[in-house]
């Protein structure tokens, strides 16, 4: 009976709490984003904006938030990941509110530029949150966990704003509105999570059995504690880099689809905005279980690798997108199976290219390899809904996105080539004999 509790308590503690307060803090974040590509079309009439502009709205966010990245990992390394999610919660929901007010061209890009700084400092602080408070073994499960919120919000979204947006009689007041869930953010932040589970076990939230759990499964190196200069030392590392392309396309292909998807649907296949949110959740309700299954493969099935589940990902991916803008302009029942497989091939890859750096870097570093690698990836965010929205063309009848989606295919492509170089050992920064070089085993 000791020992089953025992089971129990492993299984379950106040990691997950943990786990669950960052997760609700990161679907608030996707609020915020989500809400502007999914009134995309109506900000683009309201605006007098062409594709091309709007593309170029949508992207200039990425193009901010790649860059905060790298800050946000090298800060929560230093000043703690807690203090940099409370800063980037004030920022982007103050953002947020402002964006209602949007009436040009010039303050709808400040406005995407600020919010991408703001949601920027966010996420490698809530990877280096998960990183020191989840085991080796639990780290694809609880990444996947926490990927689910970039579905989950995705799938709520446009049902909640289309229907807020039709009972005020605009796309405006529903920014207002989204700024308030930023305050419970906070409090969410401020009283359930902490940087390290040492201070969670002072204050009695969590049990000394589960705190030495998780101790004895941190993935660390005696050679990394305590120095400085994290993203120099993973910078060495050759995989580092593959890892980065790939999620560059990774991020480029997700990014892309759901920049664009809402105006694809509404252009070129005619559906009213209310069947349009609907629609554009689907996607996203299946991904909440390819994100989960993912996580479950890469720990359980595949024993803590990552290459498997995303060769599965993106080769699957690739004929999945490439005829999905070629799905004949209402055929409704092959659109909703096309979304489907959309959603889930598409997403399944994200429980493991998250794991892969918390796997592969001590703790130490992942701040910093999280935020580093994370930043050259969302420059794939920011380029993808740039080019796409050059390859949507006008005809008589609307829009065609077939050129869109035949990009993102090709990313697919990129993808699966650079995952097959992908080496998924754990990194040893230093070796016995030289502490000024590195090496990957």
């Amino acid at each position: 009976m000791g020992q089953m509790q025992a089971v129990g308590k492993k299984a379950w503690g106040y990691r997950y709490v943990v786990l669950v307060a960052v997760w609700l803090l990161y679907v608030i974040n996707y609020f915020d984003r989500t809400s502007v590509l999914i009134f995309l079309p109506m900000i683009r009439d309201d605006l007098g904006l062409t594709p091309a502009q709007a593309g170029f709205g949508a992207s200039i966010f990425f193009f901010a938030y790649a860059f905060a990245q790298i800050s946000g990992g090298w800060l929560a390394d230093r000043i703690g990941a807690k203090k940099v999610m409370g800063i980037a919660i004030v920022v982007f929901s103050a953002v947020t509110f402002f964006t209602g007010l949007v009436r040009s061209y010039a303050q709808f890009i400040w406005i995407r530029l600020l919010l991408g700084l703001g949601e920027g400092h966010h996420f490698a602080p809530a990877h280096k949150t998960i990183a020191d408070w989840f085991p080796k073994k639990e780290k694809g499960t609880a990444t996947s966990f926490f990927s689910t919120a970039w579905a989950f919000g995705p799938a709520i979204i446009p049902m909640v704003i289309t229907a807020l947006a039709a009972a005020f009689g605009s796309w405006r007041p529903v920014f207002y509105v989204l700024a308030v869930p930023g305050l419970l953010g906070m409090f969410i932040l401020w009283y359930f999570v902490s940087n390290k589970p040492e201070e969670m076990l002072k204050k009695g939230r969590m049990t000394q059995e589960e705190f030495d759990y998780i101790q004895d499964g941190l993935v660390s190196d005696k050679t990394v504690e305590g120095k400085k200069g994290g993203m120099s030392i993973v910078i060495r590392d050759k995989n580092f880099w593959i890892y980065s392309l790939v999620l560059f396309c990774n991020l480029a292909i997700y990014w892309g689809s759901t920049t664009w998807i809402s105006s694809f649907l509404y252009d070129q296949h005619h559906f009213s905005l209310k069947t349009m949110g609907a629609l554009v959740s689907l996607p996203y309700v299946v991904a909440i279980i390819a994100m989960l299954l993912g996580g479950r493969l890469t720990d359980k099935v595949f024993k803590n690798k990552t290459k498997p589940v995303l060769l599965i990902s993106y080769i699957v991916s690739i004929p999945v997108l490439f005829y999905v803008g070629m799905v004949p302009t209402g055929n409704v029942p092959i659109i909703i199976t096309m979304l489907v497989l959309l959603g889930f091939f598409v997403n399944l890859s994200f429980g493991a290219v998250y794991a892969y750096p918390q796997i592969r870097y001590p703790k130490d570093i992942v701040g910093s390899a999280v935020g580093l690698s994370n930043g050259f990836g969302q420059l794939g965010s920011f380029v993808s809904p740039l080019v796409a929205g050059f390859l949507v063309v006008k005809t008589a009848s609307g829009y065609s996105y077939t050129g869109a989606f035949i990009f993102f295919a090709a990313l697919a492509v990129l993808a699966s080539v650079g995952t097959i170089f992908l080496k998924e050992d754990k990194f040893v920064p230093f070796n016995s004999t030289d502490k000024s070089t590195s090496k990957s085993v």
